[in-house]
């Protein structure tokens, strides 16, 4: 068997993760990276000049943004996700509304916590296929403190940490080829003559390597601490992403599985197997399409019902489905009887098919 030896060095997109307190200036350091869209999931991008997607109201539909992200070319170079913990909260949602859960907690032997990572880390997975196809992605998180014990030591310390559950912020350091901490530099000085302290100072600054008191890594030798700045990095940066526009992922078919119906507590999970499409298209067909990311998205004109709530008015625009299509589903699928007003869906069903909405989309069209 051969083996063909390369060189470790590799020019690639990177994957940055940029955390600090609210306010320090987390979305205008981002929106200096090249290109970037923004997936905003706390409604922080209203007052910078970029681009991005429609706000996620859940977790599906962050997921189905990525998706879309793949498929297309030409729109950012960089990705950035506003912020990591508010994205948790979608995911949070996802898996309490999907296993009629009151709570994300140590029940159950901490599987409640393990099903949350799972899915962090499916978000990760994707993320990691945008950068494969030259996509720098940023994630920006919020940091709190806690109180923190090594084992080979008495006492404990505060420690600046990612706003995260702790398995998925481990997830999330792993993933990241870098972790910078941005917070306000404060000195406290002590009067003497009172014995008072005061607070001076305020200056935004980013760190960039790992302190007992936080958590940060860098691989392109960046001083330990620097002014909170993209300009102090750009030329190391840009040095390490490729140049080469992002590129877009061919698109597929997929084989749709025999039609299933929807068990209002329980669907079986649909395995989806991949085929390329034919190369050439059919000789009688003369008229030859435009790529895909050429052609308009189909305008959504219906006016959605106040009583559908909005990550599920979302989601029907995305799919372009009516309140009709949605009201059919609630009925074939048994969750409600024909005829049942919309005003009279009760929220958790909602929720349920907001955890389960691909696979509603699978029962409607077969």
């Amino acid at each position: 068997m051969n083996f063909t030896v390369t060189s470790t060095r590799q020019t690639k997109a990177l994957k940055v993760v940029v955390y600090g307190p609210e306010g320090i200036g987390k979305t205008t350091f981002a929106n200096n990276f090249p290109q970037p869209v923004y997936i905003d999931t706390e409604g922080s991008t209203n007052f910078i000049d970029s681009q991005k997607l429609p706000d996620p109201t859940s977790w599906t539909m962050l997921l189905e943004e990525l998706e879309y992200l793949k498929s297309t070319s030409g729109i950012a170079r960089t990705i950035v996700i506003d912020t990591m913990d508010w994205a948790e909260n979608l995911a949070k949602q996802h898996l309490m509304a999907k296993n009629n859960w009151d709570a994300i907690d140590a029940s159950s032997y901490g599987t409640r916590y393990v099903a949350l990572a799972d899915e962090i880390g499916k978000l990760l997975n994707k993320l990691s296929e945008l950068v494969e196809l030259n996509y720098n992605v940023v994630l920006l998180a919020h940091s709190e403190t806690k109180k923190h014990e090594l084992p080979d030591e008495l006492g404990a310390f505060d420690r600046y940490v990612l706003k995260l559950e702790r398995r998925d912020a481990s997830l999330v350091k792993e993933w990241a080829d870098m972790i910078l901490f941005a917070n306000f530099k404060t000195t406290v000085i002590t009067d003497s003559k009172t014995n008072s302290k005061k607070a001076t100072g305020g200056q935004r600054v980013m760190y960039t390597t790992h302190k007992p008191t936080w958590d940060a890594k860098n691989r392109l030798g960046l001083a330990d601490e620097l002014p909170f700045d993209y300009e102090q990095i750009r030329v190391q940066l840009e040095q390490a992403m490729p140049q080469a526009e992002p590129v877009q992922q061919p698109v597929q078919a997929a084989v749709q599985p025999a039609p299933s119906q929807i068990q209002p507590q329980q669907v079986p999970p649909v395995q989806q197997e991949q085929v390329p499409l034919p190369e050439e298209p059919p000789q009688q067909q003369e008229v030859q399409m435009a790529p895909p990311e050429n052609l308009p998205a189909r305008e959504y004109t219906e006016e959605i019902s106040a009583a559908i709530p909005q990550d599920v008015a979302d989601l029907m625009r995305m799919s372009q489905l009516s309140t009709k299509d949605v009201m059919k589903l609630i009925y074939n699928a048994g969750f409600m009887p024909e005829g049942t007003p919309t005003e009279n869906v009760p929220q958790d069903l909602w929720a349920y098919l907001v955890s389960k909405w691909d696979e509603a989309l699978k029962f409607l069209n077969n």
